[in-house]
């Protein structure tokens, strides 16, 4: 079964961008450049990166 994490190896800040590209089998680089439009588009990114940080767990050993 897939599981959700953050990324231990592939993170720039806390990992989420990373643990989702691997989640839906993107580019992470693709999952960064949307979370950059959401910021300064609707201002929204910023939230929504904190709260998947926050409840997302860490990838395992």
């Amino acid at each position: 079964m897939k599981r959700l994490y953050r990324s231990r190896q592939n993170k720039m800040i806390g990992g989420v961008c990373a643990g989702l590209g691997e989640y839906l089998d993107l580019d992470p680089t693709l999952i960064r450049l949307v979370m950059i439009i959401a910021v300064f588009g609707a201002g929204a990114g910023v939230l929504a990166y904190l709260v998947a940080w926050v409840l997302i767990p860490n990838e395992p050993y």
